[in-house]
Formats: structure tokens, sequence, C-alpha cells
């Protein structure tokens, strides 16, 4: 059984020889082939070779062209830096006040710079591994991107005291997340990863409204196109676990302080959960027995369709014997 088989019958219900391994990486598979994180951001052929490597040393289920928050913000104008071998820096907003949402240009995602580098990773992978290995694409989530572009504390305030012309910026921002989704599954994708992270920080009202609309209209376009969407929200989701059902993903990413279990039963039949243990505290800087005892608990509390990875990136510098023990747990678990 080879990892796309595994994925689509676990997704289906059906038996599988062992728990996909789904873990995200981005800086640890950067540093395994020993490229500097902005060759792994800025070069697409950087990014493939990474994650080729990992997938092949630590047994992985999956292909990710993911790497940082900023592909289509950078293509609408954010002035991003990328230090040589440290994380992107957006040093100011591109979007300071509601005037400046009429003059933002709307990318392409065939012609922009950062959104076609993340086509090309995505063709590079399909002539590679296509039906061996699934293969995930990214969006940012509409929220989120508004956050990138107008910044993280401008956004919580203007949520507030103006939503009106958030909700203006929004749309701009789904209609390009809605096009980079389905430039990506025609460049070979068969799952569409969502990142929303800025959503664990607000009600379950405000997620209703400014959020999970946004997120369903993505999703409803993957599915269109027999796509598998995954809604990745970082943090503290258990405020939100009822209505990120809703959301139309097929696999829902679970951090690590949310119950697993609890999800688990939330999500019901409709719903794969991933997760969810600390990515931190077990995976980094826990022993292998530590790595072993947490995966066996996600597989008791996942459910029969649930998919093994921590609750969000693995962290760089991470331990081989950690990622493989791991792998060696769900290769002894069924």
């Amino acid at each position: 059984m080879n990892s796309y088989e595994r994925y689509q019958r676990r997704l289906n219900h059906q038996p599988v020889d062992r728990l996909p391994n789904f873990d995200i990486f981005m800086q640890r598979a950067a540093h395994h082939i020993g490229a500097p994180l902005s060759r792994y951001y800025l070069d697409h052929r950087v990014l493939v070779d990474a994650n080729l490597a990992v997938l092949n040393d630590f047994h992985l289920d999956i292909v990710q062209a993911i790497s940082d928050p900023y592909r289509e913000a950078a293509d609408f104008g954010l002035d991003v830096e990328f230090p040589d071998d440290g994380l992107p820096i957006n040093r100011q907003p591109l979007i300071v006040d509601p005037a400046d949402v009429s003059r933002l240009r709307t990318p392409d995602p065939s012609t922009g710079r950062r959104m076609s580098d993340r086509l090309a990773a995505i063709r590079s992978f399909r002539e590679q591994v296509g039906g061996e290995m699934p293969i995930m694409g990214w969006v940012e989530g509409a929220l989120a991107e508004v956050a990138d572009l107008h910044s993280m504390s401008a956004t919580m305030i203007d949520l507030r005291k103006r939503p009106e012309w958030i909700t203006e910026l929004l749309e701009r921002c789904v209609a390009v997340g809605l096009a980079f989704a389905r430039a990506q599954v025609e460049a070979g994708a068969d799952i569409i990863g969502l990142g929303d992270a800025v959503c664990s920080q607000i009600s379950p009202k405000m997620y209703r409204q400014f959020a999970l609309p946004y997120e369903q209209r993505i999703f409803a376009a993957v599915r269109d196109m027999d796509a598998v969407g995954r809604l990745h929200i970082c943090g503290n989701t258990t405020h939100l676990l009822t209505d990120m059902a809703l959301s139309g993903a097929h696999i829902i990413d679970v951090d690590w302080m949310v119950d697993f279990g609890e999800a688990a039963r939330i999500f019901g039949e409709a719903t794969a959960p991933c997760g969810n243990f600390d990515p931190v505290k077990i995976m980094l800087h826990g022993s292998p027995e530590e790595v072993r005892a947490a995966v066996q608990a996600c597989i008791q509390q996942g459910g029969p369709r649930s998919f093994s990875g921590a609750g969000c990136e693995i962290p760089d510098g991470t331990p081989a014997a950690n990622l493989l023990a791991q792998y060696q747990t769900l290769s002894a678990e069924l």
C-alpha cells in the first residue's frame, strides 16, 4: 500500500496498514538538506528537494508546498524581507486604512512571483511522486490574509471598530485564495491546506462572521475540483470546534492544547481529525519513548479516520530519533 492509497482509504473508512503520517515540515525540512531558509522560501527546487528528503528519511505520507504565510501577501505587494537563514519579516503593513483597499492590486497566481513558485513546486511533485504520494498545496484563509496585509493588532481592533471595511478586504482576499487554490489543484495538488491561525484569537461569533464563510467558499471550490481540503488553525481552538466542523474541510488539524478525543467526537463521520501531540514538548524536547506514548494516545483518541501529526509544524532541530519513533509506532499499532 503506497501513501496515496493509504490516505485515500483512511478518508473513506477503509482499512489501512498504518495511520498516515501528515506532519507539517518547513524549517526542519530545509535544514535537513543543509539549505538556508531563504532558499527554501524563494526557490521551489529547494523546497521540493527538502520535502523528498524528509519524506524518505522519516517515512511521511505527504509532500507539501507549504513554506511561509506570505506567498499571496507578497504578490499583493507586501514588502517582505527574507534573511539568509531566518524567518521572513514583514516590517510594515501594506493596508493601513480603508482607502488603501481600492489601490490594492489583485495578483494572478500564474504570474505572481511567489504564488507561481508554489505552482512550480506542485508540478515538480506531480512529476516525481504523483499517484504514489498525496501532494498538498496551501492557501491563506481570508482572515489570516487580512492580518498579514493589515497587521494582527490593527485587524483585531478593526474587527470591532470598523468591521464593514474589513469585510471589503476579506472579499478581495478570498477571491485571490479561490484563484490560488484552483491553480494549485490544476497544477497537480491532491490536497489544499488552508491556514487561518488568527482564528484561535477570536470568539465563535466573530469566527462565524469573519472567517467561516470564507473558508467554506474555498473548501467548496476545492471539493468541486475533486480535491481534499485540510483546515489548519494553530492554537487552542476548543471554542471553535463545532463551527470548524462546518467549514467543509475533509481533514482538520487539531493543535496540542485541544482535547483530541473531544475534537474527533465533534467532527463525527464527516471530517477526519489530524493530530495532535505537542510538537515542542514531545517531538523537539521529548524522548523516543515519550513520542511513542503520545502517538499511541492520539491513535486511541482520534477514532477510525484520524491522521497522525504533531499539533503544528515540526520544530527545527527535532531529533531524527523522535521522528522515526513516530513512524515505528504507527507501523506497530495497526
